[in-house]
């Protein structure tokens, strides 16, 4: 019985002994895993933080290489340029199209006027609209898929929170990023000096149908802009101190009235001699004159209501006498505008508040006449103006002095840099024939091309002819004295208009071309707005 028991106790302790070890060795294997797993996972952050490093460096490499292909383009476009190779007409993406008087009403009556079919030329463009902006490190989690990864997560939230603000910040943001997409567009330089005069035809643009509406002015039209932002909106003025408002409608067919405002200065009651869109879209600037101690330039603001507030006037008046020929928003990441006055005076406006804008007086004796136009080279600081006085000045910013100067036979009326290659510009000149001049700022003295019409109603040059370049830079569009829109391909050898087209009763003042769709729109002293589409 004894020795019965002695053993049953031996495998009591045994199995327990054995179970004990069970248990630590459960243990071990739990802290062997645990430690594992932490290894594993500093092993893949690692790989994480690895793969994204070489993410920025190929993305890196891959703006390198776009870069070193442009360069490559521009070199082989300038050695074509060089040989007056032909250019390829297939590039161009032109379209074939007809133009047909619709009935239009004139002075509030109807009556249907008839006028032959003539050929319109409007390259197809793409449209100008603003695309949603990715988050950043979206396009990494998109190439790795990995959700642990920190930056992507952070990258959702910003997402999250942006589709979570209200309507007006969602309006703000909108705002900018449609700013960031219009910088982002003109630094997209594209060569076409080498195909100035390359060709020994012009490239025709088919017929456009044209329809005219009345433009709800009472006196006749100054001025005509398309919205930057918007592409469905355009406004006019007149020398009734009107700015109309207008929305285009299917497609370019039509257009309806929106609102008109009375923008005449607070003083004299002078109407706008010249304006321009703010580059958000949201607000219009128009100048006056210097005289009588009269405002030289107001603000619209477009997103109040009627009323007080509307309409505002800069206090400052930088110009000492006559009128404020010319105003224009700079092409450059900081927003200013620019005014060319009779009194031989450049003014650089910059903004310190809302609404409060502070001129600077850039110079006053480079010109010893009028200065008619001024515009802003986009590939560095250069604020052009053409002058009465025959000259055009290049006046650096940054470097305070003129860094481009050439005087001509003619007196020049206005300068307008091509939208695509930044090096390019025109300046309309008082010459018969000879109207529209070329010039690369890269040469000094140097005219690439002069091209021009012969008026048949009379024989003076009218400062109130305004020119436009088509989006793709390869053509301009000119009103003239007579009812007339004529187009120039920069590329025709030739001095004549590649087309003209009877667009109206009376003289011509301005025809621009619309971004994103192929339409041209007229404004003329026959109180009419001419659209002109497929």
């Amino acid at each position: 019985m004894i020795a019965g028991s002695t053993i049953s106790k031996k495998i009591k302790e045994e199995a327990v002994e054995e179970e004990e070890t069970t248990n630590g060795e459960d243990d071990n294997s739990i802290a062997e895993q645990e430690e594992a797993l932490v290894a594993l996972i500093e092993h893949r952050t690692k790989e994480v933080e690895h793969l994204g490093q070489r993410i920025s460096y190929y993305k890196s490499q891959l703006d390198q290489a776009e870069k070193r292909l442009q360069d490559s383009q521009s070199k082989l476009a300038r050695l074509r340029g060089r040989h007056n190779t032909a250019f390829s007409n297939a590039s161009l993406a032109t379209k074939s199209v007809k133009v047909e008087q619709s009935p239009e009403r004139i002075n509030g009556g109807s009556k249907t006027k008839q006028q032959p079919r003539t050929e319109l030329v409007i390259p197809s463009v793409n449209p100008k609209i603003s695309q949603p902006i990715k988050p950043a490190g979206s396009s990494a989690k998109t190439t790795i898929g990995l959700e642990a990864n920190a930056a992507s997560s952070r990258a959702v939230k910003v997402k999250a929170e942006t589709s979570h603000r209200n309507s007006s910040n969602a309006e703000v943001v909108e705002k900018k990023d449609r700013g960031a997409k219009r910088k982002f567009e003109q630094r997209e330089h594209k060569e076409l000096i080498p195909f100035v005069r390359s060709s020994s035809t012009p490239t025709t643009i088919g017929s456009y149908s044209s329809n005219h509406i009345s433009s709800q002015h009472k006196r006749k039209l100054r001025s005509l802009s398309v919205c930057p932002v918007n592409d469905q909106l355009f406004v006019t003025s007149a020398l009734d101190g009107l700015v109309n408002l207008w929305q285009i409608q299917a497609r370019g067919s039509s257009a309806s009235f929106l609102s008109s405002t009375d923008c005449g200065s607070s003083g004299e009651r002078r109407w706008p001699e010249d304006i321009a869109w703010h580059p958000y879209g949201n607000s219009l600037f128009c100048v006056y004159t210097a005289d009588a101690g009269d405002s030289q330039i107001s603000i619209l603001n477009l997103n109040k209501t009627q009323g007080r507030g509307r309409l505002t006037y800069l206090e400052d008046k930088p110009h000492v006498k006559g009128i404020i020929n010319s105003i224009i928003f700079m092409p450059w990441e900081k927003i200013c505008f620019v005014t060319g006055g009779s009194d031989h005076a450049v003014v650089l406006w910059n903004e310190k508040d809302e609404d409060i804008w502070k001129p600077k007086s850039l110079h006053r004796n480079l010109h010893s006449s009028a200065v008619m136009g001024v515009a802003g080279m986009q590939q560095k600081n250069v604020i052009l103006s053409a002058g009465a006085d025959k000259r055009i000045i290049g006046f650096d910013v940054h470097v305070g002095r003129a860094d481009y100067k050439h005087q001509i036979e003619s007196k020049c009326m206005s300068v307008l840099p091509n939208p695509c290659d930044f090096n390019l510009f025109m300046v309309q000149t008082g010459a018969h024939e000879r109207q529209l001049r070329l010039y690369d700022i890269r040469l000094r003295h140097t005219e690439l091309h002069s091209f021009g019409w012969k008026q048949e109603s009379s024989d003076s040059q009218s400062a109130l002819i305004n020119q436009a370049w088509s989006p793709d830079g390869l053509y301009l569009s000119s009103g003239s004295a007579d009812p007339v829109i004529h187009i120039f391909d920069i590329r025709y050898n030739a001095r004549r208009p590649s087309q003209s087209i009877r667009a109206h009763q009376k003289r011509v003042f301005k025809a621009v071309w619309h971004y994103s769709l192929p339409l041209l729109i007229s404004i003329s002293s026959d109180l009419q707005i001419g659209l002109h589409k497929r």
